[in-house]
């Protein structure tokens, strides 16, 4: 019934479809009389593809533009999705086409007659300088430098996790707007190495002479889930026995203080997001394993998977460690 026009509607045969970046925030009583239909991220060849077919013929049309005036490279959009857009879908990746076809159209405008040609030497000019940047390399020369794999609102994302030490009297120092559960993976990561201290040949002296401060970048952004446990207790490890952690390695994992590994969610959504990062090898929880499957196979055969159920599989595969 509509109350303002006092009129009846019949909505038998009516289905509603809603969308939504994230679930958390939709009544429990609601999300229970939905269909949850999830719909993951996209490979980097399932965006070229998209752009090709779609998003490349709708801008050039919006623009006034035909296909014999305007060519965007193969190489240039895989140079636009890799330099210029860090998502999981396409909307930006559209954006950013839209600002090549409208720079060229102005060219045109302006008098241009010769039909254009873009290549990934020339989006400087439309686009500017790239604003994405994968340096997983080289913030990870040190050791307490660790890659780990989240999971947003908007698909997957690698994030770093820093580790390090001073003279203090053994405080735990958590900064990067970290929720509370990810502050509890910290301390119960430090429990979990001194408790093995002996067997890591770690200074017993380390836990009460020094503060170990722990750092999650991109301190703007609230981050919270238990699945950066094994990340930040590589970060630690890797930190107090002076041992790097390989530079295109990636992981996530729940851990306990008995040094179990837990599986977590959001594995499409991390593994996607590592590939598009240049990353090669990925660890994961071993009850994750059947999550693979969901992954493109031209995915999978550029990453090699380490499963794991406990931390020392961790600490041998990352830092050489035998605990």
């Amino acid at each position: 019934m509509d109350n303002y026009l006092n009129v009846s509607f019949d909505l038998s045969k009516v289905m509603f479809i809603a969308t939504a970046n994230v679930l958390d925030t939709i009544p429990w009583a609601l999300r229970d009389r939905m269909e949850i239909i999830e719909i993951p991220g996209y490979t980097l060849d399932e965006k070229l593809h998209i752009a090709r077919k779609y998003l490349v013929p709708r801008q050039l049309d919006e623009h006034g533009l035909i296909k014999d005036k305007l060519r965007i490279d193969l190489s240039a959009l895989r140079a636009i999705t890799a330099g210029y857009t860090r998502e999981a879908g396409v909307r930006n990746l559209e954006r950013e086409i839209a600002h090549v076809c409208r720079g060229c159209a102005r060219k045109f405008a302006s008098g241009r007659r010769t039909p254009l040609k873009i290549a990934p030497k020339d989006l400087r000019e439309y686009l500017g300088n790239p604003k994405v940047f994968y340096d997983t390399a080289e913030r990870t020369r040190m050791p307490g430098v660790v890659i780990g794999l989240a999971w947003t609102a908007v698909g997957g994302d690698i994030l770093f996790i820093e580790a390090t030490r001073m003279p203090g009297k053994g405080n735990l120092i958590l900064t990067g707007q970290l929720g509370d559960v990810m502050k509890e993976s910290a301390q119960a990561a430090l429990s979990f190495l001194r408790a093995n201290a002996e067997k890591l040949s770690i200074e017993p002296k380390t836990f009460s002479e020094f503060d170990i401060h722990v750092h999650v970048p991109a301190g703007a952004v609230p981050k919270d889930g238990p699945s950066a446990g094994v990340t930040m207790l590589t970060a630690i490890a890797s930190l107090l026995t002076k041992k790097r952690v390989k530079g295109n390695l990636a992981m996530t994992g729940e851990i306990t203080l008995r040094g179990n590994v837990l599986p977590v969610g959001g594995i499409k959504e991390k593994v996607l997001a590592a590939a598009r990062a240049g990353i090669r090898q990925l660890i994961l929880p071993e009850r994750c394993k059947h999550d693979l499957d969901e992954i493109p196979a031209s995915v999978r055969k550029k990453l090699k998977v380490h499963f794991v159920s406990r931390m020392n599989d961790v600490l041998r595969i990352a830092l050489g460690i035998q605990l």
